[in-house]
C-alpha cells in the first residue's frame, strides 16, 4: 500500500509560518525584525500583527532576540530545517539491492505514539507495506533522516525481496504522482519570476510548496526510479531559482546590484 501522501498543493501562510519560513530560509536562521515585518507586509499582515507573531513565538521558546533580531532556536523548527537541506541536497549514496525492513514491536502504543510513529517512518523515507510494517531500500542513514525510535518500540531488518525490486518502489510510493507534481512546480519557477516587491509573495508560496515536495522525495536508488525522474531538475532549477529570490526578499538597500529572477 503507498505511504501517506503530503499535501503538495499550496498552503495558506499564517502569521507564524511566514515568519518561520523566512528564518528557515536563512543559515544561520535568523533576520532582523524590520525585515521580518516587511516579508509579512507582502500577505498583507499588517506591523501589529507580525510583532504579536514574533513575540507569541519567542514566548513559547521558538525564538530568540537580541538586537533587533530573531532567531530560531525551537528543536522541532531547526529539525525541519535540516531536513529541508538534507532533501534538497538529495544525495544517495550506492545501492546494494539490500532492503531495510522497519517493525512495530509495541503494539499498544497510544494513538498520539502510532502518529508520532508514522510521521517519523514517513519523515525517514519508509513505505508502509502493511500495519506494523515498514521498508526502504538500505541507501540512506536512517539516524540522519530522524530515526530516534528506541529498540523497545521498532526492530530493523536486512533483506532482499524475491520479486520485481521496482514494482516494489510503485506500490510502497505514488511515484508518478510525484514525478507529476515535480514538473508543474519547474513550469511554476519559470512563470513565477518577481522582479517588484508587488509580486514577492506568490514566489513565496511556491518556494513553501517545492519544500515540502524535495521532502516527500522517497530519495531512491536510480535503478528504481522511472527513466525521466525529475528529482535532480526540480533541485538544480530551485537552488538557481530560489537564490535569486532570496535577494530580491533582502531589503533594498542589501540588493542594488543583484539581478533578478528571469
Amino acid at each position: 500500500m503507498p505511504a501517506a501522501r503530503n499535501d503538495n498543493e499550496d498552503r495558506p501562510l499564517t502569521a507564524r509560518s511566514v515568519l518561520a519560513s523566512a528564518l528557515l530560509g536563512e543559515s544561520p536562521p535568523e533576520l532582523p525584525v524590520d525585515q521580518l515585518i516587511r516579508l509579512a507586509g507582502l500577505f498583507r499582515i499588517n506591523e501589529n500583527r507580525a510583532r504579536v507573531a514574533l513575540s507569541r513565538m519567542a514566548a513559547n521558546g521558538e525564538l530568540s532576540t537580541s538586537n533587533g533580531r530573531y532567531r530560531l532556536i525551537s528543536e522541532s523548527l531547526l529539525q525541519r530545517q535540516t531536513r529541508q537541506q538534507r532533501s534538497l541536497r538529495g544525495v544517495t549514496p550506492p545501492w546494494d539491492g539490500s532492503w531495510l525492513i522497519a517493525i512495530i514491536v509495541s503494539p499498544t502504543a497510544t494513538a498520539f505514539e502510532r502518529g508520532t510513529r508514522r510521521i517519523t517512518l514517513t519523515r525517514a523515507r519508509f513505505g508502509e507495506r502493511r500495519d506494523g510494517v515498514w521498508m526502504r531500500p538500505n541507501n540512506l542513514d536512517r539516524l540522519a533522516f530522524g530515526i530516534e525510535l528506541g529498540p523497545t518500540e521498532i526492530e530493523f531488518f536486512s533483506a532482499i525481496p524475491q520479486g520485481d525490486p521496482k514494482r516494489l518502489a510503485g506500490e510502497l510510493w505514488d511515484l508518478d504522482a510525484w514525478h507529476n507534481r515535480a514538473w508543474i512546480l519547474i513550469d511554476r519557477m519559470t512563470n513565477v519570476a518577481a522582479r517588484t516587491s508587488d509580486d514577492l509573495a506568490p514566489g513565496f508560496v511556491l518556494s513553501a510548496s517545492i519544500l515540502r515536495h524535495v521532502q516527500a522525495d522517497p530519495l531512491l536508488p536510480e535503478a528504481l526510479l522511472p527513466s525521466d525522474w525529475p528529482g535532480a531538475a526540480l533541485r538544480e532549477r530551485y537552488d538557481e531559482w530560489n537564490t535569486r529570490y532570496r535577494q530580491l526578499l533582502r531589503p533594498t538597500k542589501q540588493r542594488a546590484e543583484n539581478t533578478p529572477l528571469q
